[in-house]
């Protein structure tokens, strides 16, 4: 947990000032008792009125003193708290940016939204908690026994006892308590995992009439994460009344040996009232560690979790000498190239070689589950080759920045994904400074400038998120069309043409031929008829290519793709 704390590290001006700050409130409230006692002692017992006029309006100014640095110390930590909290929030949004596919997997996004919300919450509270009490806890508590051991030394001796067993207490309590907190944190990801499951998959829930298993689930998720917080608050709840039991023996001792101690006037009425204000205020501190003893395992909890994220070396990271490519002509070269997935004992791809030209469109076919989506997912180096080396514009793309890479392609994946905004703010995500003529034209192209021209605000109207609002076919477009904005050397198209009508499909393709006429052009598709007239067809099967050529080429020569083709197409369409 405390590795965390290096994002306070640029406050440090700011902590520094509330400690002093809470020091300032430590010394008021530590004088307060004595003052009283003073006005006891040497004006009420004396009637001296002018005594107690005299402390009394001490008393007052110590009292404001202490309202106004109590205002300023509270609002600086939770300013320091707050923008602690925003820097490991972005921390953990920047980590979560470079990682790659595997790690992205391997956390998992609802246990990732979990450790960016919920966990850096708990931390933040506990650095607006600790900077206020856990460090005004000890400075009272210190205090506190220097100034009863003041008013009456033989008195104190009961201190000696109940701190030990306050402490016993809140040991037992903290080391049942954080691996409850760890199982809580962990629960709270699998409610969330349901829930967007839930939110996610609501159609097939309802075509298959699953209602009532997925609240099942959601009611089991439910029920461990609160059977889990039960058992944290049957803790707290057992500790609680037992250091209110301790606190309050504690004052009834104090009164009883202190009553007695005035009755043989060993001690003046006044050092007892003063002395049972220090009690409190010391058993008030223990209680303020007791606070944050509920709050540190928790967090501790959410730490260990935040850090996993952090410390997560990815993968795929840029090198530390990149190279650039001399040109910029978007030839995309397998040598050889070989993965396998993280864990895993066969390869999915094996031995692939080939090269895809600029002015050309290469196509990629081949069964379900033969390789072709983790093929074209190497290019953008979504992954790393596990084997051989895969080349853009003759730079290995291992020996290239992530951005250069990013830089030079275009991807427009199967299932095209809409940010919120608008029209216009999705398509120049592909680049900021496009035109409305640009994308108009690149709407064009995509074929989806009429649906958009029918739209209410046409470019400015909006888009939800993930693009709920518009149809699947009309998101594989504006998909397209933001590809074409961006104008890469490379264009990757991850079967991109699959909800799109066979009418729609062949006038894209047809109006793309010209606006990617100068490019790479690299297409996965099940349908034949999407790729029958590409310059060079790629036939996948288990992982290698079994054929390499144009249509006409594989036809005469490749079984597996004469297979393909007349699963799909009668016998005159093959003709």
């Amino acid at each position: 947990m405390t590795r965390l704390f290096r994002f306070l590290k640029p406050y440090w001006k700011q902590v520094v000032f509330v400690m002093l700050l809470v020091l300032v409130q430590a010394i008021a409230n530590l004088y307060l008792p004595d003052l009283n006692a003073n006005i006891i002692n040497d004006g009420v017992a004396k009637g001296d009125t002018g005594y107690i006029l005299s402390e009394g309006g001490i008393m007052l100014t110590v009292t404001l003193v202490l309202g106004v640095v109590s205002i300023v110390s509270v609002y600086w930590g939770s300013r320091t708290a707050m923008a602690f909290g925003r820097d490991l929030r972005h921390a953990v949004f920047h980590t979560v940016q470079s990682f790659s596919l595997a790690e992205l997997n391997t956390f998992g996004a609802p246990s990732l939204i979990t450790r960016t919300t919920n966990d850096v919450q708990q931390m933040q509270m506990l650095v607006v908690m600790g900077l206020n009490v856990m460090i005004m806890a000890p400075f009272m508590a210190i205090g506190g026994i220097i100034m009863a051991v003041r008013q009456d030394a033989p008195l104190s001796l009961l201190i000696a006892v109940v701190i030990p067993v306050l402490a016993v207490i809140l040991a037992v309590v903290m080391r049942n308590a954080m691996p409850l907190f760890k199982s809580m944190q962990a629960r709270i990801d699998r409610v969330n995992q349901v829930m967007r499951e839930k939110l996610t998959g609501i159609r097939v829930i309802r075509a298959f009439v699953r209602g009532d298993y997925e609240e099942e689930r959601f009611d089991a998720a439910n029920r461990d994460l609160s059977d889990t917080m039960l058992a944290v608050g049957r803790l707290f709840a057992i500790m609680m009344p037992t250091v209110m039991a301790v606190f309050n023996m504690a004052l009834v001792a104090t009164m009883w040996f202190g009553g007695l101690r005035i009755d043989s006037g060993a001690m003046p009425i006044g050092n007892l009232t003063a002395f049972l204000t220090y009690i409190m205020q010391i058993l008030m501190s223990v209680m303020m560690a007791a606070l944050m003893f509920v709050m540190v395992p928790r967090a501790a909890a959410s730490a260990d979790r935040i850090n996993a994220v952090l410390e997560t070396e990815p993968r795929i990271c840029d090198p530390t000498e990149p190279v650039v490519p001399a040109e910029t002509r978007g030839v995309v070269e397998f040598r050889d190239v070989e993965f396998r997935y993280p864990g895993a004992e066969d390869a999915v791809l094996c031995g692939i070689s080939f090269t895809a030209e600029p002015g050309q469109t290469t196509a990629i076919v081949g069964s379900t589950g033969s390789g072709k989506s983790t093929l074209i997912n190497l290019i953008p180096r979504f992954y790393d080759v596990t084997g051989g080396s895969l080349l853009v514009d003759g730079v290995d793309v291992r020996a290239m920045t992530q951005a250069e890479l990013w830089s030079r392609v275009g991807f427009i994946p199967q299932k095209a994904f809409l940010f919120s905004g608008t029209v216009a703010s999705n398509l120049r995500y592909g680049r900021a400074d496009a035109t409305d003529e640009e994308i108009w034209h690149a709407l064009e192209v995509a074929q989806g400038k009429t649906f958009v021209s029918a739209l209410e605000g046409g470019l400015d109207a909006p888009i939800t998120q993930g693009g709920t609002n518009v149809s699947g076919g009309q998101r594989q477009r504006l998909a397209i069309a933001r590809a074409l904005v961006k104008r890469p050397g490379i264009f990757i198209f991850d079967d991109s043409f699959s909800a799109l009508d066979f009418a729609t499909d062949a006038a894209l393709r047809s109006a793309l031929a010209h606006d990617t006429a100068d490019a790479t052009v690299i297409i996965v598709a099940q349908r034949v008829s999407t790729i029958m007239h590409a310059d060079r067809i790629i036939v996948l099967d288990e992982g290698t290519i079994v054929g390499s050529g144009t249509h006409d080429e594989l036809m005469a020569a490749c079984g597996t793709y004469c297979e393909i083709v007349r699963s799909q197409l009668t016998e005159e369409e093959v003709a």
